[in-house]
């Protein structure tokens, strides 16, 4: 089973890519394995000269549950684009009959991960409204993200200046649940944003600025209560981070430099790519 962009059926056929064989395509190169999941680049040049790059995961089967990690994904994705979360455009997403499953996502041109532009020079502060009214953004469209690290904000410069920002990996994204749990969820993203920021050059007040200014696009009546419970994930986010990368040291390898546009690892974080 196979589901394609329409619009991006042509481009399928020509390349012959199917279900079976987006397993085995020479053009679908992985740059880091995992137990459950493999991240590849696919890079083209068409017949008539343009040329593609897309970003894969091919999904092992799942060990339980009825839902494929790619079916979530494309859920996921559905609701942002639903919600009007600007996202990466999903091109396909299938699974076999023993359940393996994958995704294909369009690159971002011409975007890149909010972090590494912060490591790269860019000042956060060109960064702190957009990346916090996105956050407030996704909250108000009551979902959340579960993975909601700087490394998943990709941002573009525009020419009359600020950024384009974008919000991307979908494989996480829910629904808010009730309202018993709701604030758990929420400062949790909140956190996992807060955490990835700390090895950057991003200072104390920044960050403060940044909750602030999610707290007013949300309409929260005092920032200091959510500024607490924030600061006290993220300590708990560290400590488990800390412990994840001693028993899984490769998991956070970067992407290869020259297919980095639209995909980027979490440099200390426990992002799910």
């Amino acid at each position: 089973m196979m589901h394609i962009a329409a619009d991006y059926q042509p481009i399928f056929r020509e390349l012959g890519i199917d279900a079976e064989t987006v397993f085995t395509h020479p053009l679908i190169k992985p740059w880091r394995r995992l137990g459950d999941r493999e991240n590849c680049i696919l890079r083209a040049t068409l017949a008539h000269g343009q040329t593609i790059r897309w970003h894969v995961k091919r999904y092992a089967p799942p060990r339980i549950g009825a839902s494929t990690p790619a079916s979530l994904e494309a859920n996921g994705h559905r609701e942002l684009t639903t919600q009007r979360i600007p996202t990466a455009k999903l091109l396909a997403w299938g699974q076999l009959p023993d359940r393996r499953s994958f995704v294909i996502f369009e690159d971002l041109d011409g975007y890149q991960a909010a972090d590494q532009l912060v490591q790269a020079g860019t000042a956060f502060e060109q960064l702190l409204i957009p990346t916090a009214e996105l956050a407030a953004r996704l909250h108000r469209a009551e979902l959340h993200h579960r993975d909601l690290y700087l490394c998943h904000f990709f941002a573009r410069p525009l020419p009359a200046g600020g950024f384009d920002v974008r919000l991307i990996d979908s494989a996480r994204v829910r629904r808010l649940p009730t309202l018993f749990t709701r604030t758990r969820w929420i400062v949790k993203d909140l956190a996992q944003f807060w955490y990835s920021t700390l090895p950057l050059p991003i200072s104390d007040q920044q960050r403060d600025r940044w909750l602030a200014h999610y707290a007013r696009e949300c309409g929260l009546p005092s920032v200091e209560p959510l500024k607490r419970k924030v600061v006290r994930k993220a300590a708990w986010i560290a400590r488990h981070d800390a412990l994840l990368r001693r028993r899984q040291p490769h998991r956070n390898i970067s992407i290869p430099a020259d297919a980095s546009s639209a995909r980027s690892s979490a440099p200390p974080t426990t992002a799910h790519l």
